[in-house]
C-alpha cells in the first residue's frame, strides 16, 4: 500500500508541476499590458509621471526581468506562499483576494458534488428496479446531464428570479445588508446561493443517475447475481450486492468530473455574478492581473488534485479487490 501512495503522490507531484507551469504561461499569453493597464486608470496626464510610474511598477512586479528569471521567482515565492500583489485590487495581496471568494465557491461546489452524487446514485438504483420510475428518470436525466452549466444557470435565473420572482440572480448578498454573524444574514446568504447550487446539482444529478441506473441493470444480470438467485438468495441482499459493486465506477467517474463540475461552478458564479473565484477570474482577465489569475488557477488545481487524491483513498477503502491486488503485489 505504501508504493502504491508512493506512485500516486508521484503523479500528482508531475501533475501540479505542469498545470502550475501552464497557469503560470496562460496570463503572459494574454494580449495587453497590465502595467499600461495601471497608469490608464490613474489618469495620469504628465508623460514624465506616467514614464515614471510605468517603471516603478514593471520594477515592483518583476516585469523588468527575463522570462525566466520571472519564472524562477515565481516558484520562490510560492514556496514562502506568496502569491503576489494584485493588480487589479493594488497593493491588495492575491492570497486575502482569494480568501474572500473561496468561501463562496466551496459552498456551491461541495454541497453540490456530494448531494448529486448520492442522489442521484439513489435514483439511479430505483429507476433500474421500478419501470415507472425508469420510464421518468431516464429522459429527465438524458435532458439535465446535456445542458449546460451556463444555459441552465440562465434558465433558472429567468424562470425563478425574474419570472416568479422567487430568488435573488446577482450577488452573494444582498447589498442593503453588511456581513454579520446573525440568522438574517445567513438566509441571505442562502437565498442567492440557492440557484448557482441548483444548476449545478441539476445537471451533475442527471448523469450520476443515469450511469448508476446502466451499472445496476448490468450487475443484476451478471454471473453472480443469477448464481445467487439459483441459490435462493434473497432479492435484497443481491440488491445489496449488485449495488456495492455498481457504485465503484461512480466513485471514479467522480474523480474525472471533479474538473468539468469545477469549470461548470466557474462559469455559473459568473452568470449570477456570485462573488467567488469565478467572479475573480473574470475580473483577473479584464484587468490583465496576471498575478491574480496565478493564484486562482492555482488554488483550483491544488483543490482538484488534493480533492482526488481523497478519491483515491475512499477506492481503496470501499474496493478490497483493490487492497487484495496491492497485498498480492507487495507479496
Amino acid at each position: 500500500m505504501r508504493r502504491y501512495f508512493g506512485r500516486k503522490l508521484l503523479i500528482y507531484g508531475l501533475t501540479f508541476f505542469v498545470a502550475v507551469t501552464v497557469n503560470w504561461l496562460i496570463p503572459r499569453f494574454m494580449p495587453g499590458d497590465p502595467v499600461a493597464s495601471m497608469v490608464a486608470r490613474a489618469n495620469v496626464t504628465q508623460p514624465a509621471a506616467a514614464e515614471a510610474m510605468r517603471v516603478y511598477y514593471s520594477n515592483l512586479f518583476g516585469f523588468d526581468q527575463p522570462l525566466i528569471t520571472q519564472y524562477l521567482n515565481f516558484w520562490a515565492a510560492l514556496f514562502r506562499g506568496d502569491f503576489g500583489i494584485s493588480i487589479w485590487l493594488f497593493p491588495s495581496p492575491v492570497s486575502s483576494v482569494i480568501m474572500t471568494a473561496v468561501p463562496y465557491t466551496l459552498a456551491l461546489i461541495v454541497p453540490s458534488v456530494l448531494l448529486s452524487w448520492v442522489v442521484g446514485n439513489r435514483f439511479g438504483a430505483y429507476a433500474a428496479r421500478r419501470k415507472v420510475l425508469d420510464n421518468t428518470v431516464l429522459p429527465v436525466g438524458y435532458v439535465l446531464t446535456a445542458m449546460p452549466y451556463m444555459w441552465l444557470a440562465v434558465l433558472l435565473a429567468w424562470a425563478l428570479g425574474v419570472i416568479a420572482g422567487l430568488f435573488p440572480v446577482a450577488g452573494g448578498y444582498s447589498f442593503s445588508m453588511r456581513p454579520t454573524w446573525s440568522w438574517a444574514f445567513l438566509l441571505d446568504l442562502l437565498h442567492h446561493w440557492t440557484l448557482p447550487f441548483l444548476s449545478l446539482f441539476l445537471v451533475a444529478l442527471g448523469g450520476w443517475a443515469i450511469g448508476m441506473r446502466n451499472m445496476i441493470i448490468y450487475e443484476l444480470e451478471s454471473d453472480y447475481s443469477n448464481y445467487l438467485a439459483a441459490l435462493g438468495a434473497p432479492a435484497r441482499l443481491i440488491r445489496r450486492y449488485a449495488f456495492r459493486n455498481a457504485v465503484l465506477p461512480q466513485i471514479t467517474g467522480l474523480a474525472l468530473q471533479l474538473g468539468v463540475i469545477v469549470a461548470g461552478a466557474l462559469v455559473t458564479e459568473i452568470v449570477f455574478a456570485y462573488p467567488g473565484l469565478g467572479s475573480l477570474i473574470l475580473n483577473a482577465i479584464k484587468n490583465k492581473d496576471f498575478f491574480l489569475l496565478q493564484g486562482t488557477f492555482l488554488f483550483i488545481v491544488l483543490g482538484v488534485l488534493i480533492a482526488n487524491f481523497i478519491i483515491d483513498i475512499v477506492y481503496v477503502v470501499v474496493d478490497p479487490r483493490t487492497r487484495a491486488g496491492m497485498a498480492g503485489a507487495q507479496a
